[in-house]
């Protein structure tokens, strides 16, 4: 691995003027990573006393504190402004903290921001107040999770399917009905050349007619359980899976063979970086949401809140019941943030100056099988920080903004075209340099997946897709290379959507060598008039997926998952995931 570091500069040609990230390596050889256009013609730029009056002093400086997106007063103008609110919003989370936010070294990593856990073993989530500086709650990054919290995959038509487990017998061995709607456990599955699926029992005879049993069941990092009622949302098709020498085979209910798209091996699946670091996740929110779902959940309000708060007369509620335990907000328009982080060992970077860090206690593993890496306790570490998932309500929207950012080289992107200066221009896909989640020059299929989490036990396999994927899975723990299919959130040739991406991104640097112009953002979605939600109605860049939370589903836009219930059943069904399982602060 070379050694260095990154820098950013303008580089010019005769036709384009481009922001872009290298990478500085021995002898001062540059490898080229990440670039953006910085010569977008129209969009959404953000105006100069705009982008001035974000920062607390009026005037914009290197590591200068941005104030929060003013969410109570939020313009709801399309497009425009809701790509503002969300560029605005990951200033102000990635500035350093002032000493009124009690400590860290940046605001959502103090303690006026709180850990959220993983679930218990009853599904159960809870509140941990951030130590300034250090995040406690680090999972191995899984896969995207559908509208009933199941794992999704993708068929090569981009049709979405959850994924159920099957019912397994005492030996541990799925359950299928034959043809007189028995139950038989299923020894071993073939798949014939035309794609006919054979279930075989245990005198290794075929199970004619089968059916699969339809269980109905809800997703957490250690347990499933039964839904606990029924949700309001769009009706998405169950697979399940069977696995068959460390190969998935995903079945529909009436037994027919499902060919996942995109390298899909299973569910759950973990990633790892070029640099072997596993991709780590922690989930975030703020006082305002800790307070809210507090309250909410204790009676304290009436009439109780259907939806995350929107209004003046909302927040007002929220801080009065703070100010009940003594505690004021310091920024209480931000209202309620929910923030998703990806991470990797920062010891594993050459550049790890060039990340946002922070201390953390992760899973270590027992490594000595390349297939299968199995817990043996925890270590603490230097994370730094790769992508993050802003969510947030402002007046207008209950259903939330829903916006993403990544640091530059963590994946290339697909080819795409934007307004220019001179006309449209089309940048074309390239994987010269250095990448975090791909491998220089890569020419292979991306977005395949080399190995999953077992959710029982929380070994790493490794597993191979489905055979659509060329060079072939090694079959090992081991890195994959990552793409970003819709580079600005949308197809590749939505020039004028792009645009307005990339021109928030060229009007809205902080002056000198700040740490936040290492990261961009890639597009964000509502819904029309902040309608609830259904799957199909987000607009903005409505096909938004990041390349280190969502790399293996990376056609399902964000309200495909995060709809029905405007707040969210315990079983983590509903616009939010976490809402439902949380508990109270207090």
């Amino acid at each position: 691995m070379f050694k260095g570091h990154a820098a950013y500069v303008l580089m010019a040609t005769a036709t384009t003027i481009w922001l872009t990230a290298i990478v500085v390596g021995p002898l001062g050889r540059t490898l080229r990573a990440q670039t953006i256009p910085s010569d977008s013609k129209g969009g959404c730029p953000v105006a100069a006393a705009t982008f001035a009056s974000w920062f607390e002093t009026g005037v914009p400086a290197q590591d200068g504190v941005v104030k929060p997106a003013d969410s109570v007063n939020f313009p709801n103008i399309p497009n425009c402004s809701f790509y503002e609110w969300s560029q605005q919003m990951f200033l102000w989370l990635t500035s350093p903290a002032p000493s009124r936010y009690g400590g860290g070294s940046r605001i959502f990593n103090s303690p006026t921001f709180f850990d959220v856990s993983p679930p218990d073993s009853n599904g159960q989530r809870t509140f941990s107040q951030h130590e300034p500086g250090f995040i406690k709650f680090f999972r191995v990054r899984t896969a995207k999770a559908g509208p009933h919290n199941l794992p999704v995959i993708f068929d090569k038509r981009h049709r979405a399917f959850e994924v159920q487990r099957p019912k397994v017998s005492a030996a541990g061995n799925p359950i299928v009905l034959n043809r007189l709607n028995r139950e038989v456990e299923v020894t071993r599955v073939a798949v014939a050349p035309n794609k006919t699926v054979t279930f075989f029992d245990k005198a290794n005879k075929p199970i004619r007619s089968p059916k699969l049993l339809q269980v109905p069941q809800v997703r957490g990092p250690q347990t499933i359980q039964p839904i606990a009622r029924p949700a309001a949302v769009r009706r998405i098709p169950t697979a399940q899976m069977f696995l068959i020498d460390r190969r998935a085979i995903f079945v529909d209910l009436t037994g027919h063979l499902i060919e996942p798209e995109e390298g899909q091996a299973g569910t759950d699946a973990a990633l790892m970086s070029q640099g072997k670091s596993l991709v780590y996740f922690a989930t975030m929110v703020n006082d305002v949401y800790t307070y809210f779902l507090t309250g909410n959940k204790n009676n304290a309000f009436s009439p109780a809140f259907t939806t995350f708060p929107t209004t003046q007369a909302h927040l007002t509620k929220i801080v009065n019941f703070a100010a009940t335990k003594n505690v004021t907000f310091p920024d209480p328009n931000a209202l309620a943030i929910e923030i998703k982080t990806a991470w990797v060992e920062a010891s594993t970077l050459p550049n790890a100056s060039d990340y946002i860090t922070a201390q953390a206690t992760v899973p270590s593993y027992n490594t000595s099988n390349s297939a299968q890496w199995v817990p043996n306790g925890t270590k603490n570490v230097s994370l730094a920080l790769i992508s993050v998932h802003v969510v947030g309500s402002t007046l207008g929207h209950p259903e939330m903004i829903w916006a993403t950012f990544e640091h530059f080289g963590t994946a290339p992107d697909a080819t795409y075209s934007y307004t220019s200066t001179t006309g449209v221009k089309t940048v074309n896909q390239t994987t010269a340099g250095t990448w975090l989640l791909s491998a220089t020059n890569s020419n292979g299929d991306f977005n395949c997946m080399h190995m999953t989490v077992d959710l029982t036990n929380g070994n790493i396999n490794a597993v191979q897709p489905p055979g659509n994927c060329n060079p072939p899975v090694p079959g090992t723990v081991s890195p994959s290379d990552t793409r970003r299919d819709n580079p600005w959130g949308m197809p590749g040739n939505s020039t004028s959507s792009n645009t307005q991406v990339i021109s928030i991104h060229n009007t809205a640097q902080v002056p000198g060598n700040d740490i936040r112009n290492k990261y961009f953002m890639t597009g964000a979605t509502w819904t029309p008039f902040g309608v609830p939600p259904t799957g199909n109605n987000g607009v903005g860049t409505n096909i938004l997926a990041n390349s280190a939370l969502e790399t293996y589903t990376q056609f399902m836009n964000c309200f495909g998952c995060h709809q029905g219930n405007m707040l969210g059943d315990p079983g983590g069904i509903g616009l939010s995931h976490i809402y439902g399982p949380l508990k109270p602060l207090f």
